[in-house]
């Protein structure tokens, strides 16, 4: 061991071991891995070894699909045999819902270039798995590089293909200490201490500790995980192949061949968390006590999905830990505040998942981005609310129990809320709004009569009419939304505008005014699709997606400039927003100053009893104010516009009806039409890039691209032949049986009665009046490219 590394790793798992290999092959081979005991001695030894290509985020499913043909490279390079079975895999439905949502997750592997997929008949199902029960089945969908592999093979393949190319594997070696210095980092360790400028946590299930000796508390917590391994099967015996992996998802099981037996593994509903603080750091090849009595109905369902189950004993028992985040999805990245720190935890399928988060951990420390877009499993997803032990233990047990089961887009689940509330919660509760979580934070979805309760829908829900009724509202008379749910952050100090300029693409608003603002990667892939306000007394707001407040935070304090200060207003300010063609005569009776603010102004007023920040503008698409208060002015506020909109009926809506309108005026959001996964010249929000000006970030890449042959693919708008339900995101488009693109979001456009979609298509796809076909819930619809804003196109009610 030396005295000092580029970077130090910390575990010797699958992750870890990646981490290491990506990091040696992209250059950097001055690293090393410390592991406490030996390789695998966590989870992965114990491991069921399953890949598979299906995963809700389609992010995520494309690193997936890197690892699984990573796997046969790193054994070739590595000279380790990983014991790979490339059986195919089954994925089984047995309700009429799955069965839609597994052709919708079909059509979703098709946009994201997972082309190694079909669907299958129960029939042909039960051919390529002669050992399972068709019985209550509706049908099911087959991959090509779905298998298994050796799990102790896999990670010391990883290990020595990263020796091989310069890199160090230390075992035996506990960290008993991380000390941050202006260098980097001081890791102590019981054989000496060395020095580094970057640590990686890859700790496992001693992940927790590992986040405490730097002060961090990271949101994971282990829980115990079944699987059994059966004697052998004498239908087995009979058969010349290897049965597939096969999830039966109504099942909660999953199941491969072992030899002559097979392992079946299970996502019991009443789950059980295991040492939530951390592993003891003896802990390393034990394993707990089995229960079945704790999992009698997912065997049962087991048993009888398999019955020759029903006739061979039981080999092995395997009940171990896994760690897991709030959402299943690893935490990946730069630690936000801890400068040199990175997370490479809550891997909870790290055969599956390690060779994805390695490669774009070694990314993102080499060369300052990942390839892909990874904000599904950054670290920065989360805020210090997710620290609380409760929300973690909630949070990670109810995405634990629902593993495999169906969770419905306009679904909301329960676990760690209501965390945080706006002050009008109540009154607004009081009224019949219905919530969603946006980060730690309730916001409104939409207004309902009293004992109205949300059926969970794949399709049009039956809260459609009541959206329906709060955007006819907004065109044609007031709305009021709860604008508490978005990001505020106030930048100040003699180098401010010099910070913005650098920092954002677009130009400056002048005092008292706003403006759009682009903020972009070195690449010129976006950062931001925010919104800037130049308040006129050296202070200004960039204000966007709530839940990226901690994302954007570190982007800024990784760029800070001299003389400039960031403070994220958050927990400060709340607000609402006036919307719809009466929203000015609302705000007469409570500024008449305010009332004639010209388009993107903004300033300070009195609104009622409460000094507020206004601005003269509306994502609706309508004449519209937003009116910015103190926290604690928040519910104040509501009874003061509610009371002066009284005579024109002000009601109020909530961000399902925004969706509407905002589609129905082609306008991005974040998430869908906007992500670090795409440029500005793709979003068409180069329209907005200060080109005269120099020396903000991204500026050569974007000049690259626009003065080139611009991006392959753009944003469009569709109108969608839709019937009963809309596209959402990820569906693939098609011109003549090419697939040509994929929509980013969809939904209905009340006013205009048609079923929308915004989507990036190829660029010679994309001419106004082009004719394409689009899935929707699996079920192919013909769709036409129109022009943007199929709603008031010349912009004329919002500049009213």
């Amino acid at each position: 061991m030396k005295s000092h590394y580029r970077v130090v790793v910390i575990g010797g798992g699958v992750v870890g071991t990646s981490v290491l290999y990506h990091l040696a092959k992209g250059g950097w081979t001055d690293v090393c891995l410390i592991e406490r005991s030996i390789l695998t001695a966590g989870s992965s030894w114990h491991a069921a070894g399953g890949i598979h290509a299906l995963n809700a985020d389609p992010n995520i499913a494309q690193l997936q699909a890197y690892t699984i043909d990573l796997l046969s490279e790193i054994e070739e390079e590595s000279g380790q045999n990983i014991g790979l079975h490339m059986t195919g895999g089954l994925t089984m439905a047995g309700t009429p819902d799955r069965w839609e949502w597994l052709q919708s997750a079909y059509r979703t592997f098709q946009s994201i270039g997972i082309e190694d997929c079909r669907l299958v008949t129960v029939e042909e199902a039960v051919a390529l798995n002669p050992i399972m029960s068709g019985d209550g089945l509706l049908g099911g969908m087959w991959a090509d590089r779905e298998g298994y592999i050796d799990t102790t093979g896999t990670v010391h393949a990883y290990a020595g293909a990263a020796k091989k190319r310069g890199a160090e594997v230390i075992e035996h070696n506990r960290v008993l200490e991380l000390n941050q210095t202006l260098e980097g980092w001081e890791v102590v360790t019981e054989k000496g201490t060395v020095t580094c400028e970057h640590v990686v946590n890859a700790a496992g299930l001693w992940a927790k500790q590992v986040g405490r000796m730097a002060g961090i508390e990271l949101p994971v917590s282990p829980l115990n995980h079944h699987y059994l391994i059966s004697d052998t099967i004498p239908a087995l015996e009979k058969l010349d192949f290897e049965v597939p992996m096969t999830v039966d998802l109504e099942g909660f099981t999953y199941l491969r061949q072992d030899q002559k037996g097979v392992l079946l593994g299970i996502y019991e509903v009443d789950h059980q968390h295991w040492m939530m603080d951390g592993a003891p750091w003896e802990y390393g090849f034990e394993l707990q006590q089995e229960d079945p009595d704790r999992i009698e109905h997912e065997l049962t369902l087991g048993f009888n999905r398999y019955p020759a189950l029903q006739d061979v004993g039981v080999k092995t028992w395997v009940n171990g830990a896994f760690t897991f985040s709030p959402d299943g999805n690893p935490l990946v990245g730069p630690v936000p505040g801890k400068r040199g720190y990175w997370s490479a935890c809550a891997v909870m399928a790290g055969f599956l998942q390690g060779g994805g988060v390695g490669k774009s951990l070694a990314e993102w420390m080499i060369h300052g981005e990942p390839e892909a877009d990874v904000y599904g499993m950054d670290v920065a997803r989360y805020g210090i609310w997710a620290e609380n032990k409760q929300y973690i233990k909630e949070t990670t047990g109810q995405f634990y129990s629902r593993r495999f089961v169906m969770t419905y887009p306009n679904e909301q689940l329960p676990a760690g809320r209501p965390l945080k509330t706006a002050p009008a919660y109540a009154d607004m509760t009081a009224k019949g709004c219905q919530w969603a979580q946006s980060w730690d934070l309730e916001v409104p979805l939409y207004f309902a009569p009293e004992g109205f309760a949300e059926t969970p829908s794949l399709k049009r829900s039956n809260a459609f009419d009541i959206v329906a009724r709060e955007c006819k509202a907004v065109r044609e008379g007031v709305g009021l939304l709860d604008i508490t749910g978005f990001s505020r952050f106030e930048i100040s100090g003699e180098g401010a505008e010099e910070w913005l300029r650098s920092i954002l693409a677009t130009k400056l608003p002048k005092p008292g005014r706003a403006r759009l603002a682009v903020m972009l990667g070195e690449d010129a892939r976006l950062k931001g699709d925010l919104t800037l306000f130049n308040w006129g007394d050296g202070t200004w707001w960039l204000m966007g997606s709530y839940y990226l407040r901690r994302w954007h935070m570190r982007w800024f304090e990784d760029h800070m400039g001299d003389g400039v200060s960031v403070r994220d207003l958050g927990e400060e300010m709340a607000g609402f927003s006036l919307s719809g063609p009466k929203s000015r005569a609302v705000m007469e009776r409570l500024n008449a100053d305010a009332a004639t603010l010209p388009f993107m102004g903004c300033a300070d007023f009195d609104i009622g009893l409460m000094r507020c920040r206004v601005g003269r503008l509306s994502v609706t698409g309508e004449l519209g104010y937003e009116i910015h208060c103190r926290m604690g002015d928040h519910a104040m506020l509501r009874r003061a516009l509610l009371a002066a909109g009284a005579d024109d009926a002000i009601i109020e809506f909530g961000f399902n009806a925004l969706l509407s309108l905002r589609l129905e005026k082609s306008f991005g959001i974040w998430s869908a039409e906007f992500t670090q996964g795409y440029t500005a010249g793709m979003t068409a929000m180069d329209r907005w890039i200060d080109w005269d000006r120099e020396g903000f970030t991204g500026r050569d890449a974007a000049l690259a691209e626009r003065d080139g042959n611009g991006p392959a693919r753009v944003q469009v708008t569709l109108e969608v032949d839709a019937d009963g339900a809309d596209a959402s995101g990820y569906e693939p488009i098609w011109a003549e049986g090419q697939k040509v693109g994929f929509v980013t979001s969809g939904g209905y456009g009340h006013t205009i009665g048609k079923s929308l979609a915004m989507a990036l298509v190829d660029a010679d796809h994309a001419g106004e009046g082009t004719d394409l076909r689009v899935h929707v819930v699996g079920v192919e619809r013909a769709a036409k490219v129109i022009a943007p804003s199929p709603y008031d196109p010349d912009g004329t009610a919002m500049r009213a």
